[in-house]
């Protein structure tokens, strides 16, 4: 069985239609990675269990996406010192801007490196979290750069069509 080593993890099933571009990432680069509901209002001791054991479990990044008051990765950023990508879900009444500037909004000394708010974000995150452990695996490393290379070749290859 393999260790996983990103945490998504996310308030609710219903952040799941945003929070798959995440794992749907990781997965496309090996990344062992596992997936939980962990509510910071509806299960805060399993959340608090959870960012404890985070580091001794081998999770070396949380991916934690929430939606309207979105508290879970700002607490989640509180109680381990395993580093913590925000994703703002999507609100059904503000869109996701009340999620981006409470996650985006932590105090001095208690950081979460906030994305943008829904799939790209979700994707970006595990992006980020994919270049965090690059640093110290090279494999990885070669993947990041060959994905980097199709993005570049991709949009190289695009053509505007002409003006009539």
């Amino acid at each position: 069985m393999t260790v996983a080593k990103v945490g998504v993890i996310m308030g609710s099933s219903s952040d799941w239609d945003i929070m798959q571009n995440a794992v749907r990432m990781l997965k496309d680069f090996g990344v062992p990675y596992e997936a939980k509901v962990i509510s910071a209002h509806r299960m805060p001791h399993d959340m608090a269990d959870y960012g404890a054991k985070a580091y001794e479990a081998g999770i070396r990044a949380i991916i934690a996406g929430a939606g309207g008051a979105a508290h879970l990765p700002g607490m989640m950023a509180a109680l381990t010192e395993v580093p913590v990508f925000g994703v703002p879900v999507p609100s059904r009444y503000l869109r996701g801007e009340d999620s981006l500037l409470s996650i985006v909004q932590m105090p001095k000394g208690v950081p979460v490196a906030t994305f943008a708010i829904g799939e790209a974000g979700a994707a970006n995150a595990a992006l980020h979290a994919i270049a965090t452990l690059a640093m110290h695996d090279e494999a990885l490393r070669e993947k990041l750069k060959v994905f980097r290379a199709k993005q570049t070749e991709a949009a190289r290859a695009m053509h505007l069509p002409e003006v009539e």
